[in-house]
């Protein structure tokens, strides 16, 4: 989950820090009256995602992971198949699943399962690292095959995990859900991150083993905080699909008959497009600008920072004025992040020293991806919920499919335009979210 991520993307100054907490205490009629079951359920629903999130800052997928496929192999179509793997794991795994995801009548099970393979994969990785297997020929085949398992898992994890917040957490509070876990998310992960990976990223043989090893014991805490919810259970029928097609079927019949859904997945389509360049920043960086492997250390806090400083105003805006104008604001600042990217390459030893800022704008990506699954949870039923999921992460997955073809056009055509190409694609779908209705105004009318 990402992820997707995540889900897969932090204030760390006193003045944020207050900030968070203003809102987070704001006394409200609302928060008083709030029951002791849904507090402890908002509750185990933070911290699963903050000790998830701490976890996946070491495998963060526009950083770690593809200078892993470099350390291994260093083919630029390898590096590219990542987004693709990555991608199809958030997209087609779900639309096969969704009808199952609802008819399960606790939705948290499925959370725990797909959380628990994925720290099984994980520690998988930590073995035939720590084994010594990193430069066997073999590994850039295995390690393809393990990653596309995890985003597999992945794709299932947030779409049951994003159903179970649907189903748990009110409307006007899933906003807070999404500051405060990406809040003291990103804190704990930063922290984690400045102090573990100096030690683990020095000199020519990085440490992979541990950093995989570290993940997959935080993805196992996760399974286990999901094993405290409480949640009643739902007894949804529908008819089991006689051929897989049918899934799809119920796809297409989403799109056809929702115009507004039809065109928020148009505009996950065209976000989605903003992946494909997750692999090519650090070589951007790291190859063509010849910046230090330390340097990933210094990306990948600074991204989370980027995400948690993001989260502030995005939870407080979402809960007040709805999702519609955080997704208008979060789409800008994706187009931003390759804009800067080329404008750093060109800019000498300014850019050089400068260019980590171009991750503060990629931490934004998870915070505009949660936009979107809160927006699709707002515009849909309940019993709705896993279906428009579904369809909404094909959507933005397919892409993806494009993503090695991506990779060698860096190579034959350079940076500057596969980057500002994908940053005109993306501004498209960012002028296309003015379209969109904003559930809250139109229910009241």
């Amino acid at each position: 989950m990402p992820s997707s991520l995540s889900a897969s993307s932090d204030a760390t100054d006193p003045a944020s820090a207050s900030l968070a907490a203003k809102l987070i205490d704001a006394p409200t009629a609302e928060a008083a009256a709030t029951d002791p079951v849904d507090r402890r359920n908002f509750a185990i629903l933070a911290l699963y995602q903050i000790v998830m999130r701490t976890g996946w800052i070491f495998k963060t997928e526009s950083i770690i992971m593809p200078a892993v496929v470099d350390y291994i192999s260093g083919a630029g179509w390898i590096r590219g198949c990542l987004p693709m793997l990555n991608r199809f794991g958030h997209s087609i795994p779900p639309v096969l699943l969704a009808r199952q995801v609802k008819l399960l009548p606790r939705k948290k099970w499925a959370v725990f399962t797909t959380t628990t393979l994925m720290s099984a994969l994980f520690l998988g990785l930590t073995w035939l690292f720590f084994a010594g297997f990193a430069h066997s020929m073999w590994m850039p085949a295995a390690f393809l095959v393990i990653y596309a398992l995890f985003f597999m898992c992945i794709g299932i994890n947030q779409l049951a995990f994003t159903t179970v917040q649907g189903k748990l957490v009110e409307t006007t509070k899933r906003g807070r859900l999404l500051l405060v876990s990406s809040i003291i998310g990103a804190v704990s992960a930063v922290l984690f991150a400045f102090v573990l990976l100096p030690l683990w990223l020095q000199g020519d043989t990085p440490r992979f083993d541990l950093i995989f090893g570290f993940s997959g014991v935080l993805f196992a805490g996760s399974a286990l905080s999901v094993l405290f919810l409480v949640e009643e259970a739902d007894d949804f029928q529908q008819d089991a699909a006689s051929n897989p097609m049918h899934y799809f079927v119920d796809t297409y019949q989403t799109l056809r008959d929702d115009r507004n859904f039809r065109l928020l997945a148009f505009v996950g389509t065209l976000f989605g497009m903003s992946f494909m360049l997750f692999p090519h920043y650090q070589s951007l960086g790291l190859r063509t600008m010849n910046l230090e492997l330390k340097s990933l250390m210094w990306w990948v806090v600074v991204q989370n920072i980027g995400t948690g400083l993001f989260s502030i105003p995005v939870g407080w805006i979402a809960d007040r004025k709805g999702n519609r104008l955080v997704l208008q604001i979060g789409m800008l600042g994706i187009v931003a992040g390759p804009a800067l990217a080329i404008l750093m390459l060109h800019a000498g030893e300014l850019g050089t020293r400068l260019y980590h800022f171009v991750f503060v704008l990629v931490g934004l990506t998870p915070v505009v991806l949660k936009t979107l699954y809160n927006y699709t949870l707002e515009i849909s039923d309940a019993e709705d919920h896993p279906r428009y999921l579904s369809t909404l992460s094909l959507c933005s997955a397919l892409p993806m499919f494009l993503s090695p073809l991506v990779g060698y056009f860096v190579d034959l055509f350079g940076f500057e335009a596969v980057f500002l190409a994908i940053a005109t694609l993306v501004l498209i779908g960012w002028l296309l979210t003015f379209g969109l209705q904003e559930p809250r105004h139109h229910a009241k009318k």
